[in-house]
């Protein structure tokens, strides 16, 4: 009887320790040293509207946008996943023929030579934000000729969202895609 009252008592406080307090602990810290990264990385628009996330790719399907990479989940945020086909899954050739021909009926003036990875594969979460700077430049002369902006000014948007390997050496340049567009859109408004 004893040792059972221990136990239950042990196993009482390691609940409210690592359950509770612990959560409580981490959750406080990361509110007081990092609130946005904490709440998500959201972005608001000039009216304070909930836009998107840093973190979380968004399907753009208007030409006139950078598109980012594909999903098989639709973008959907409450779970992430992708097929996990193998080189020489028929599947694989399938999807990533038809993205090839997406790509060249949405981009008819840019050779497929052009194309990157990125933008015929999708990432392991299938929501990666992110594509490759080249993958962003590849669709500068579709946007151009939609938007009537130059070559140069989307050039200019593309270099300043790409950010840069972490601390330098991990990963590979990067841009966003929704900091992409945001910044567009607001050039298109000038």
């Amino acid at each position: 009887m004893n040792i059972l009252t221990i136990s239950l008592r042990l196993s009482l406080v390691l609940m409210v320790l690592t359950g509770l307090l612990y959560n409580m602990a981490v959750t406080g810290i990361a509110q007081a040293l990092l609130p946005k990264k904490a709440d998500g990385s959201l972005m608001y628009n000039k009216e304070g509207q909930l836009i998107g996330s840093e973190l979380i790719g968004q399907n753009f399907t208007d030409p006139k946008w950078f598109h980012g990479r594909l999903s098989s989940i639709s973008y959907t945020a409450n779970g992430s996943g992708t097929p996990n086909y193998a080189p020489s899954n028929p599947d694989l050739l399938t999807r990533a023929n038809q993205s090839v021909q997406d790509w060249k009926s949405a981009n008819p003036d840019v050779p497929v030579s052009n194309l990157t990875m990125d933008l015929i594969t999708n990432s392991g979460s299938g929501l990666d934000p992110h594509i490759s700077p080249k993958g962003a430049q590849a669709q500068i002369p579709r946007i151009s000729k939609l938007t009537g902006l130059p070559v140069s000014e989307l050039e200019s948007l593309v270099s300043k969202h790409t950010a840069s390997r972490q601390l330098g050496i991990f990963g590979e340049p990067t841009v966003n895609v929704l900091k992409l567009n945001l910044a567009l859109q607001q050039a298109t408004q000038k």
